[in-house]
């Protein structure tokens, strides 16, 4: 009689999942990855998306095609619910279970609205492909509503965006939407001018980029400014609806705001039966085990873990770092190897973009700004893409805007359960 190969299940197919599924490939084992979407994404690029400068198809592939070549790799697309510890299972929504003898959770993270869940159906986040369309037709819809109205209060509440959070998502986005507006659209509309556009970036903290060096900080703001979009620093939001955003004693009227300000991990402690971190995240040890369970692992964003005493950030870097790590636990233990060999994470540096030529980029020793440091953002973006022939297309996309200024997936769709009637929604409120 033959016995069952090793089995590890990895829920979850972001960069963390994708680089431990991929580092098994020669493991005597079976690798089976879950996730509730059929597509791996390219996260850092999903603003891109929601801001009609790339098409889906450029920053997400399918699962089944990225393993395709990997003969002990099997695909699953489903939504996990829970965690079985004491039988070794994986509890799915249609009530089926997928056993395991190792376990990988890569389940990422998700909005977080600081006690104020009902802010989301005001202020959407930026997680999914789903998240980047349905912010894309919000932003292209106000400027169509926009042409339509003849009242200034309410064409000007249209023409305003607020983006709330001035992380490196929060400061692209504002980045981009002003070009969108100022550049990719101008001389497209006949009663709107770009100058009537307002973006306006809202950050409780008292600064830019709270994660960069000071002076990195000081330079996105001053990018920002010169760009065109207004940054309220040490502004809380106290409150959001369908009319606009107060700040403190501020009101800002706006139909449409993003929600860039926080994240919280993916319930996978609650899974598992334990408490997480203030942000949900597993406390795990120096080899990535959950504590008092040898054969469960937890990487990228819903993991806590620390390297030199500063916490490992949620980047994309890391989570492929972790993946790869224990990955190589996992290959060592189906030798007989059970060495305890800490993780090393490296950090490889920050980098954000602020503009068209204008960018951030530390890489520890060597800092750049400007159009050297956008570049340099291009070309690492370029780089960790999946595919040749899409990194080949993301090139000509971003080379046809940068010289052109236009943006070509401006299409507005509307999806068959959706109103027939979408400006008058927007011009209504």
């Amino acid at each position: 009689m033959t016995s069952r190969k090793h089995r590890v299940v990895i829920v979850g197919a972001g960069f963390g999942g994708m680089a431990a599924a991929k580092a098994l490939k020669s493991a005597d084992a079976e690798v089976v990855v879950i996730d509730r979407r059929n597509h791996h994404l390219f996260q850092p690029l999903l603003y891109q998306v929601a801001t009609a400068a790339l098409s889906p198809s450029e920053i997400a592939w399918p699962i089944r095609h990225i393993l395709r070549s990997q003969e002990n790799a099997h695909v699953l697309m489903a939504t996990v619910t829970g965690v079985d510890t004491g039988a070794s299972e994986v509890v799915l929504e249609d009530g089926t279970r997928e056993a395991y003898d190792s376990l990988i959770l890569a389940t990422g993270a998700q909005h977080a609205y600081f006690g104020h869940d009902e802010w989301e159906k005001y202020a959407p986040g930026l997680k999914t492909l789903e998240d980047a369309t349905a912010i894309r037709r919000k932003l292209l819809l106000a400027f169509e509503a926009a042409e339509r109205e003849n009242d200034p209060e309410k064409r000007k509440a249209l023409l305003t965006f607020a983006v709330i959070g001035a992380g490196p998502t929060g400061v692209e986005l504002a980045g981009a939407i002003i070009e969108l507006g100022r550049i990719s659209l101008k001389n497209q509309f006949t009663h709107i001018k770009p100058e009537e556009l307002r973006v306006v970036l809202i950050e409780a903290a008292g600064k830019v980029l709270g994660n960069f060096r000071p002076a990195l900080s000081d330079y996105t703001l001053s990018a920002l400014n010169k760009l065109g979009v207004e940054v309220e620093l040490g502004s809380a939001v106290v409150h959001i609806d369908d009319e606009g955003v107060r700040c403190g004693v501020k009101y800002l009227p706006t139909r449409t705001v993003i929600w860039a300000a926080g994240v919280s991990a993916s319930p996978a402690a609650k899974w598992l039966g334990i408490e997480g971190d203030r942000a949900g995240r597993v406390q795990v040890g120096d080899d990535l085990r959950v504590p008092g369970m040898d054969n469960v692992f937890v990487i990228g964003d819903v993991a806590s873990t620390t390297f030199n005493g500063k916490p490992v950030p949620g980047v994309a870097p890391a989570a492929k770092q972790m993946g790869a790590y224990v990955a190589g636990v996992i290959n060592r233990r189906l030798v007989g190897d059970r060495r305890h060999v800490p993780f090393n994470y490296k950090h490889a540096g920050d980098l954000a973009t602020i503009g068209k030529r204008s960018a951030v980029t530390d890489f520890g020793k060597v800092v750049f700004t400007g159009w050297v440091a956008w570049w340099l953002w291009c070309i690492a973006h370029v780089y960790f893409l999946v595919e040749i022939k899409t990194r080949i297309f993301v090139t000509i996309s971003w080379l046809w805007t940068h010289f052109t200024g236009q943006r070509s997936n401006r299409l507005i769709v509307h999806g068959a359960a959706e109103t027939k009637k979408p400006l008058e929604e927007v011009t209504e409120k």
